[in-house]
C-alpha cells in the first residue's frame, strides 16, 4: 500500500494549488493522509475526488465548515499498521514522550502544524512523522511532503520529497 502524507497546505492562502508533482503522487497513491490546515473546503473536495482513499483531520487554521467534515484525531488501520493523525502535538521538547502516552497503542502518528519535517521514534516504538508543508516552507530550505509504503503491518520506504521553489 503506497501512501502520500501531507499537511499545512494552506490553499488558497499560501498557494493557489498543490504542486503538480504532489498531485501526481496523490493520484498514484493507495491512501492520502492530510494532517490539517487545509484552509478551504475546495482542496478537501479536490483531494477526495482525486484520491483512492483520503484520511484527514482539521488544523488550527481550518474553520467551521472543515471542522464539520473532518475529525480532530483520526485513527485508521492500513495493511495491518495502526495509524493516528492529529494536527498539533505541542512543543518539540518531550514530544515523543507526550505522544507515546497519548497514542502508544498505535504504530504511527502523523502530525503537522510546525511546517518542519520530523521523523523520530518514541519510547515503546511509536513512529512520529511530520511531512512539513508542500506550499509554505517558512524557515525550511524546501517545501516538502512524504511518501511511504505499508506492507504486513510495517512502514517502510519513508521518503521526504523536496519541492522546487515557486
Amino acid at each position: 500500500m503506497d501512501l502520500v502524507i501531507m499537511a499545512d497546505t494552506h490553499v488558497p492562502k499560501r498557494a493557489r494549488d498543490l504542486p503538480a508533482r504532489l498531485w501526481a503522487a496523490v493520484e498514484a497513491a493507495d491512501v492520502v493522509l492530510h494532517a490539517g490546515d487545509w484552509v478551504d473546503e475546495a482542496l478537501l473536495d479536490a483531494l477526495e475526488a482525486r484520491s483512492r482513499r483520503l484520511v484527514g483531520v482539521y488544523g488550527n487554521n481550518d474553520g467551521p465548515a472543515l471542522r464539520a467534515r473532518l475529525p480532530e484525531v483520526a485513527r485508521v488501520e492500513l495493511a495491518g499498521l495502526t495509524v493516528a493523525m492529529v494536527h498539533e502535538t505541542g512543543p518539540k521538547a518531550r514530544r515523543e514522550e507526550r505522544c507515546a502516552a497519548a497514542y502508544g497503542d498505535c504504530d504511527l502518528l502523523v502530525f503537522g502544524h510546525s511546517h518542519i519535517p520530523w521523523d523520530t521514534v518514541a519510547p515503546g516504538g511509536l513512529r512520529l512523522l511530520n511531512p512539513g508543508s508542500p506550499t509554505d516552507r517558512r524557515a525550511q530550505p524546501y517545501a516538502t511532503y512524504l511518501t511511504a509504503r505499508v506492507a504486513a503491518g510495517r512502514l517502510d520506504r519513508v521518503e521526504l520529497h523536496r519541492l522546487p521553489p515557486r
